[in-house]
């Protein structure tokens, strides 16, 4: 930490914390016997964000009181900072919400009670989490299978220290910030919950003649038929996808560098570029020249790509390509959809099909190995896959309306992407003294 302005100074972050009993402490240490599904919840590693509390309901843990006077626990409370001495990133922290109630926290998180007559609460989170702290706490680290840093040496992190007054006038900006950042997080997952509804309505029940949502079955059920899928519209038809697919053809294995290629280079993708149905370009390896020669199966447009070898939750991955990537080209394990004939199906709308959870269920049916960690999607199981089809007009209008949720979620998603951004800017700025808070706050309106 160097060039801070000449009225700052520079603190350790143990001297930081106040000096009442347990305010800078390691958690405790909690072994399987003593976890019960009620009682006093135990905070875990995977709970603390980067400035946020993760509240995993599908992971909560617990101990019972009897459990805690007998292990001698911790409390932690609410406002507590707690800091991950583990990856990823070491070094991270967040604030406790009072929501949380009666709880402890495991022995790899450091409860930090900071002094209040020498620096804002606030302020010191988000040092924290700024890249630069984040940086150190990662270089202080060791661990030959799991980097951790102690709390020996996370207590000698350095942490800048300006006036009180002017530690409150940076975090009131940051966290300003962090508002306006979680109000668009809020949004992206009631758009994201919006779209599923849409995608369920509209790949049941589809859109009649007149451009409106059939009503469900329930209410109309002269305009539904039964098949092998279950209700369906009178106008559906249920085919295997090979009616409509000619090939799904993989590319090979490759060596590669771990970087995204560059110019004059060509990459191989990550099965990570298939991501909740949306290609993700950026995610490939660089294809070492001697090797290019080797690679097969560019990345065509109007095309889909499946995760054909995965994790359980992963495998059948899948995602739409509306245009090609000559540079860009398959491993052995990703096939890639290329339907039969100009007007066999709409493949944007097959896309759609691909991310209902009847699609998921299939896959979960037939998905073959014996590996716990890894499994394998047939490619015969793939083609015979039943499929209900509209006929290419209605295909059309289900895909254009799905699209348009998708364009609105894309578009709040480069909005948080640009205010993310502007935080970690104005973090690197204000926690260095880079750039003064009060003139920032005199050219606010």
């Amino acid at each position: 930490m160097s060039n801070l302005p000449s009225d700052w100074s520079i603190a350790v972050l143990r001297s930081a914390a106040d000096s009442t009993p347990e305010s800078f402490i390691d958690g405790d240490w909690i072994e399987a016997p003593y976890i019960t599904d009620k009682g006093i919840r135990l905070i875990q590693t995977g709970n603390i964000g980067r400035s946020s509390f993760i509240d995993k309901s599908d992971t909560k843990k617990y101990i019972s009181l009897a459990s805690f006077r007998l292990l001698n626990c911790k409390w932690v409370n609410a406002g507590d900072l707690l800091i991950c001495r583990l990856a990823d990133p070491i070094g991270r922290a967040c604030e406790i919400p009072p929501a949380v109630g009666d709880a402890i926290t495991s022995v790899d998180c450091t409860i930090f009670r900071v002094a209040a007559s020498r620096f804002n609460k606030r302020f010191v989170l988000h040092w924290l989490n700024s890249d630069e702290n984040l940086k150190n706490a990662a270089d202080n680290a060791a661990g030959s299978t799991r980097s951790r840093i102690s709390r020996s040496n996370l207590g000698k992190l350095p942490i800048p220290q300006p006036n009180l007054n002017e530690q409150g006038q940076i975090a009131q900006i940051l966290d300003t910030l962090d508002t306006v950042i979680h109000e668009t997080e809020a949004i992206i997952a009631k758009r994201k919950a919006v779209k599923q509804g849409l995608l369920h309505d509209l790949l049941k029940r589809g859109i009649d003649a007149n451009g409106e949502l059939r009503p469900p079955q329930s209410a109309a059920p002269h305009l539904y038929k039964q098949s092998p899928l279950g209700w369906i519209p009178n106008e559906w038809e249920v085919r295997p996808l090979s009616s409509c697919i000619a090939s799904l053809d993989a590319g090979v294995s490759v060596n590669s560098e771990d970087r995204p290629h560059g110019a004059s280079e060509i990459g191989v993708l990550k099965t990570s570029a298939l991501s909740q149905g949306v290609f993700h370009p950026d995610q490939n390896k660089t294809v070492v020249a001697k090797e290019v020669r080797l690679a097969r199966e560019p990345v065509e447009g109007d095309s889909i790509l499946v995760s054909r070898m995965n994790t359980p939750q992963l495998v059948g991955a899948s995602c739409y390509v509306a245009e090609p990537w000559p540079t860009l080209f398959l491993p052995d394990r990703i096939w890639q959809l290329k339907k039969t004939a100009p007007d066999s199906v709409h493949m944007r709308w097959l896309s759609y099909v691909f991310l209902t959870s009847n699609f998921r269920a299939y896959v979960e049916v037939h998905a073959t190995g014996t590996s716990g960690s890894m499994k394998n999607l047939p490619k015969s199981r793939l083609r015979e896959m039943p499929v209900a089809f509209p006929n290419l007009d209605e295909q059309m209008l289900i895909a254009g309306c799905l699209a348009k949720a998708d364009d609105v979620v894309t578009s709040e998603a480069m909005q948080l992407e640009k205010l993310t951004a502007e935080k970690s800017g104005l973090m690197d700025d204000l926690l260095t003294g880079r750039v003064r808070v009060t003139p920032l706050l005199e050219a606010a309106p």
